[in-house]
């Protein structure tokens, strides 16, 4: 694996000054799906989101200002399901990782969703995407 490849799985870093937020397992009812019978109901999805985050220079102190704030994350996340339908998965993945990127601290948005009772024989299926700044 070359070495740029390998430097998108790793998360944090103390060399690079990146620290990992995370938002574990948000579950939603979401207005999304293509078929005939996902039209006009929604259906529960769970959300997964990791994001790299540069630290900058200085110390964080201890003020919500200075860090990226995962309960704004998670109102965004919110607020983008809320907007109205989605036929898929990945452009809802998009527009969380969109949305996320927004932060000029956020370096990388790693996006899962699933959507939890789909496929009645399994128990979720979904996507996961992963955006970075240069991508935007």
């Amino acid at each position: 694996m070359s070495r740029e490849a390998n430097r998108f799985l790793k998360i944090a870093s103390a060399d690079l000054r990146e620290r990992h937020v995370f938002l574990r397992d948000l579950e939603l009812n979401a207005l999304i799906g293509v078929h005939t019978h996902e039209r006009g109901t929604s259906q529960p999805i769970r959300i997964n989101i990791d994001l790299t985050v540069s630290e900058g220079t200085g110390p964080v102190g201890d003020e919500l200002s200075t860090v990226v704030d995962y309960e704004k994350v998670a109102n965004q996340v919110v607020a983008i399901v809320n907007a109205g339908h989605v036929n898929l998965v990945e452009t809802l993945a998009e527009r969380i990782a969109m949305a996320a990127l927004e932060d000029a601290r956020v370096k990388i948005a790693r996006v899962r969703i699933e959507k939890l009772k789909a496929i009645p024989s399994a128990a979720s299926v979904g996507v996961e995407i992963e955006r970075s700044r240069s991508q935007e």
